[in-house]
């Protein structure tokens, strides 16, 4: 028998890994020695490129259980598409930008706002942002390869990228071009700490909206013009209730609706107006006197006065309209009174009805969510802060209604419990806030957005047609400003009289930029003494020009005195001024004006100084030279390029229409071009390693110098404050300043099927290739953000939806339906589950549940371990089966022709699992594909090869070549799921002209089906199991021959009755209609009958007795009994058949200290002897 794979227990210790686990580990290291992923990607591809869309996750922690569901999701579709014939790239990206880092680096710096941030400065605050972004970069690659997903990290996309960014403003350029971007003042969704504008979709996310405790209030509006108000208690007064107390300092309108009865009453000395259907709901129990009613429209126009202040003799514009009441369709009798207080700077509606009505705003509330100084009694105070006190949220609300309790404007207060949006980044309570912002025109665009939509497929399919086009039919115009800065920087430029300036590339910024119409050659100084001596020198007071290096120089002259040099910079060095002076000489330029600068002096050689080249070059070599490789007591090429740069930018900025010339060494000669195109480290050495030259002496070069945005290296940046500090100009030579709002990370995000290939500067066939993706996953709440915002931007840009496929999944809760959260340690660790299952069985686990139905889960290591019981290790033992019995030199590729039913039977199940799985793929809808796995690895290990056994044993061709095909074509149809169990038994299994691995041979086609032989081998194990209950409700034992079964009304062929005969321990089956039940059993048992079944209890558990001694199933033994007559008649009877199911080569009857084996009445003591 062969040894079964070996399932952890649930006690297996954390840092004990399963031989499951090692077993995965080794195929890890096959695939990465042999590079079987990339030969994926480069495996001829009949069916062209599949194109897929990864949408980038932030590195900012390690990832969770969620991760590895998408992750699992994507590779599972890339491995299936290779083996059909595509060949599918599979890039990673990284989302950079965004309030996520930026929380980060606040906590880090501990600093908290906006004044905070641009105190400890900009550059600071982002450089430091650059660094975090990354953070945990291994620890994803770890897990991502751990979990068996193939894809490309050493060529991700990053967000932050120039060459991304670029995209994105190219995008942003398209959009204006179609008159979708406009700028504009809305009420946005805002979070005061964080001091920006947060999009709708993120509101919608996972725990945005949090259930809080707030105070609702019923505020009295004085009307102004009533007769009878000769005295306080003849006073009329307007009956509102608002939610945000906080907001009433603003309030400039009260809305009523026309169609709405309203009565004026008496209540006590005072006289209130409020809606007649609620008034028993508002006043309850209170005695009042109806004085009479109207309809809405009576009231509109009246002036009322203000509930404070504060802003009561403002110059508004249109002041006139000020503290009136106006009709609004939006006032209903739902909630409150029928009469809403308006302040148009915190609510979408009252900011709708002041627009349409010319209402003037007042914003009381500063961007940090404070009452400014005007509001005298709660200047400063925090209107909606996030406490960690018990309603600590409330502070403002009750000093409110303090002040209007004083001030007899409040008629009552209760608390309620309600829903509220928080930031999904710090948990403050946002607001809704007034604010200038860009935005894209969604209403504009929607037509489109819902024509493109049609052709997505969405699993599960409901999606489409409800959140999706849910989301689409009610989205607001999109705002895509942000006012923070570690982000894509929004490439507009606004000039004081308001004109905007469009910039779509790094070109057209260029030729947008303010110029300072310098001209620039640089020149290095001609041949010195250590130049012929080949070597290097910092020295500034040795090493002359040699001749040769005068007559280089007055060579180089001569092509320069007709460029008529206004300014001569030249570094301190004894040779440079040497060069400096010739060159003045010549040109007549007076000595006294060349200007010395130390910035652009020889590279400081240090310890390397005044040495031969091949000394400096060796060590540099063996240093791995890179432009930051510092030589000892020196500087590196990085610390030159920075000071060098710190010069040609200084001297632009201090210079105007000059004609420069520098004269300096190679080393400037060569990295000013780097400094120029703003090149990175890498860019930068593939320029010097190209240039440097030692011999070349008196080169000079014309430059034509653009100011970029860069960094402290002096490398290309488009990032905030370098791109902040670039001044733009047009044609009548008004400046341009950039607006300081950064992008919206959902822009980016949404632009990447482009961006990542930084199209359209580069891979201008991108659109013809890469577009649209085949596929994309993600989980459910991405409908509202990520697929909504790529669908956006691609409907807009390219005129079609950007997915065919969307595949959204459920979310994963921990087991006790709690979100997974590491402080309540209330989830396995991923890699702890890895070391004690393998990752095959979470992935089937993850692939084969409601998670891909969009529905969420409460996770279940138990799942996981059955999964990795019935199907991981089933497979695992059909396998180590057919090696202990394994003849090489049988196995080939073809297709059985199998005459046995079994084989037969077993080959049509194969197909028929091939079609099941072929569909649910073809549909992505990978429920379906992975559900016919279990049935058919059940089908396989229960009942063909238990059925087959005998035959695999006695080397039976058919049935040997019939589970080799069986398992080749199975583990290629389960290798997207589960890899490594694939992979092993492939590489175990393989041939001389089978491909590496497994995932590089094909997707394996399904033959005819005989749904026949599949439905008599159904009736088959009917019967069977009919018979097993037969037999245990008789007490009988299946090691117990028994005569006959009979059945009823199944036509079945002596080849399915040898099944059953064999199956149910029967001398015969008979067909009967006349029998009561669908099956008879004949229970009794004769002297013959018990003797075989005796014997049938000896021979298992002579086969235990091998199997605890270690035996192989080729090892010969002999056999040593000692017994009474009666065991000894019962073993003479059964000789043969005992030696060959123990394949004993002889059998001894003698006095043994064996082990004792009881069969009812019979006894035996048993030695093996090897």
């Amino acid at each position: 028998m062969a040894e079964k794979e070996k399932t952890p227990s649930t006690a297996l210790g954390a840092s004990t890994k399963s031989e499951t686990a090692l077993r995965e580990e080794r195929v890890l290291e096959f695939w990465k020695s042999n590079k079987i992923f990339e030969k994926s990607l480069s495996k001829k591809a009949p069916k062209g490129n599949y194109v897929f869309y990864d949408g980038p996750p932030f590195a900012t922690g390690t990832p969770h259980y969620g991760h590895i569901l998408g992750s699992t999701v994507k590779d599972v579709i890339g491995r299936y598409q290779t083996m059909r014939g595509y060949s599918v790239p599979r890039r990673w990206g990284w989302d950079c930008h965004g309030l996520p880092i930026e929380n980060i680096v606040e906590k880090d710096l501990n600093i908290s706002g906006k004044k905070a941030i641009e105190e400890l400065g900009i550059n600071k605050f982002v450089e430091h942002a650059r660094s975090k972004v990354l953070t945990y970069v291994a620890e994803w690659e770890k897990t991502i390869n751990r979990m068996g997903r193939w894809v490309d990290f050493r060529n991700s996309y990053k967000t932050m990228d120039n060459t991304f960014i670029e995209s994105v403003w190219w995008a942003l350029g398209e959009l204006q071009k179609k008159d979708l971007l406009y700028e504009g003042v809305r009420i946005l969704a805002y979070c005061p700490r964080c001091e920006t504008p947060i999009a709708n979709s993120e509101i919608a996310m996972d725990n945005s909206y949090k259930d809080i405790s707030d105070i609702s209030v019923y505020v009295k509006f004085e009307l102004e013009d009533d007769p009878s108000a000769s005295s306080r208690q003849g006073r009329t007064y307007l009956l509102a209730w608002t939610t945000t107390p906080w907001t009433l300092p603003g309030n400039t309108a009260i809305a009523i609706n026309n169609e709405i009865v309203y009565v004026k009453i008496k209540l006590g000395e005072e006289k209130l107006i409020l809606a007649k259907e609620i008034l028993q709901n508002v006043l309850k129990d209170k005695e009042y006197t109806v004085l009479g009613e109207m309809k809405g429209e009576g009231l509109i126009g009246k002036k009322y006065k203000p509930l404070f202040p504060y802003y009561k003799n403002s110059n508004f514009p249109n002041k006139e309209n000020i503290w009136k009441v106006w009709h609004a369709d939006f006032v209903t009798l739902e909630k409150g009174t029928g009469i809403a207080h308006q302040a148009p700077a915190f609510g979408e509606d009252d900011m709708n009805l002041a627009k349409k009505n010319n209402i003037p705003w007042i914003i009381h509330v500063d961007e940090t969510g404070k009452f400014k100084p005007e509001v005298v009694d709660f200047a400063g105070l925090p209107v909606k802060p996030k406490s960690e006190e018990k309603d600590g949220h409330q502070k403002a609300d009750i000093e409110i209604i303090k002040y209007l309790a004083k001030n007899g404007t409040l008629f009552e207060k209760e608390k309620i419990i309600h829903s509220y949006p928080h930031c999904y980044r710090c948990e403050t309570p946002l607001l809704y806030y007034a604010l200038p912002s860009w935005f894209v025109n969604i209403q504009k665009a929607k037509g489109g957005l819902l024509e493109n939509a049609k052709s997505m497929n969405w699993i599960p399919a409901h999606l489409k047609e409800g959140r999706f086009k849910n989301t689409m039919e009610n989205a607001p115009d999109w705002t895509i400003s942000r006012n923070r800065y570690w982000a894509s920087p929004l490439p507009f430029w606004k000039s004081k009289s308001g004109k905007i300036i469009f910039v779509n590339s790094i070109e057209d910024l260029k030729n947008k930029t303010k110029k300072s119409g310098n001209k620039y050659f640089v020149m290095r100084h001609g041949e010195a003494e250590n130049n012929a001596k080949n070597i290097y020198s910092s020295n500034q007071k040795i090493n002359h020009m040699t001749e040769k290096g005068r007559a280089q120089v007055l060579e180089t002259v001569r092509n320069l005195k007709d460029k008529k040099f206004t300014k001569i910079y030249c570094s301190p060095f004894l040779r440079t001024r040497e060069t400096a002076e010739i060159v003045a000489e010549q040109i007549d330029f007076p000595r006294d004006r060349i200007i010395y600068d130390d910035r652009i002096r020889e590279l400081e050689f240090g310890d390397f100084s005044d040495r031969s080249l091949s000394e400096y070059w060796d060590y540099m070599k063996n240093k791995n030279w890179g432009l930051e490789t510092k030589i000892p007591g020196g500087e590196s090429f990085q610390d030159a390029k920075n000071r060098i740069g710190d010069f040609l930018y200084d001297i632009d900025q201090q210079n105007e229409s000059e004609t420069i010339l520098i004269v300096s060494h190679g080393l400037a000669v060569e990295i000013v071009p780097t400094i120029i195109a703003g090149a990175d480290q890498k860019r930068s050495l593939e320029i010097l390693h190209s240039k440097l030259d030692n011999k070349t002496a008196s080169l000079h070069r014309e430059h034509e110098f653009i100011p970029l945005p860069h960094n402290e290296n002096y490398e290309l940046d488009l990032h905030r404050p370098y791109i902040d500090e670039i001044t733009l100009i047009d044609d009548n030579e008004e400046e341009y300043k950039r607006i300081p709002e950064v992008i919206d990370c959902w822009f980016e995000s949404g632009s990447m099927p482009f961006a990542q290939d930084h199209y359209p500067f580069e891979n201008p066939d991108w659109r013809h290739n890469n577009f649209p993706s085949g596929f994309v996953a993600e989980y459910i709440a991405q409908t509202r953000t990520w697929f909504y915002y790529t669908h956006v931007i691609s409907s807009i840009l390219f005129n079609h939806a950007p997915f065919e496929n969307v595949v959204t999944t459920g979310t994963i809760l921990a087991e006790d339906g709690q979100k997974m959260s590491k402080s309540k340690n209330n989830f396995p660790d991923p890699a702890d589950l890895f070391d004690k299952y393998g990752v095959d069985p979470l992935r089937f686990y993850l692939m084969s549940g409601p998670l891909m139905k969009g529905e969420d889960i409460n996770f279940s290591e138990k799942l996981v371990q059955e999964i990795s019981n019935k199907i991981i290790g089933r497979l695992f033992n059909v396998f180590a089966f057919y090696e202990l019995y394994r003849d090489k030199n049988l196995e080939n590729n073809s297709r059985p022709k199998a005459n046995n039913v079994l084989d037969k039977w077993i080959l049509l199940r194969l197909d028929q699992t091939i079609e099941e799985v072929s569909l649910g793929m073809k549909r992505y809808d990978l429920v379906l594909a992975t559900r016919p796995f279990e049935i058919f690895i059940e089908d396989l290990s229960i009942w063909y090869l238990r059925r087959s056994r005998e035959k695999l044993k006695d080397s039976n061709l058919e049935a040997k070549q019939t589970l080799y095909f069986v398992l080749k074509t199975l583990i290629k149809i389960l290798a997207p799921f589960t890899p490594f169990i694939s992979e092993f038994i492939w590489l175990k299994l393989r041939g001389k002209n089978d491909e590496e691995s497994v995932h590089l041979a094909d997707w394996p086609k399904a033959g005819e089906v005989n749904s026949i032989v599949i439905a008599n081998m159904e009736t088959v194990r009917k019967v069977v199991t009919l018979g097993l209950e037969a037999r245990q409700k008789a007490g009988i034992k299946v090691r117990q021959p028994l005569n006959q079964l009979r059945i009823r009304n199944y036509e079945l062929g002596m080849e399915y009755t040898e099944l059953i005969k064999d199956e149910l321990n029967v001398k015969e089956v008979k067909e009967d209609k006349n029998i009561e039940g669908e099956v008879e059993l004949d229970t009794k048992i004769n002297e013959e009958l018990k003797l075989e079944g005796d014997y049938r209890e000896l021979a298992r558990a002579l086969q235990d007795m091998r199997k605890k001694r270690g035996l192989t199933p080729s090892d010969v033994v002999a056999l040593v009994f000692e017994t009474d007559d009666a065991g000894r008649k019962l073993i003479e009877k059964f000789e043969n058949e005992i030696k060959k199911t123990v394949l004993a080569s002889k059998i001894e009857f003698k006095e043994n200290d064996g082990e004792e084996i009881k069969i009812d009445e019979l006894v035996f003591k048993v030695k093996i002897k090897k």
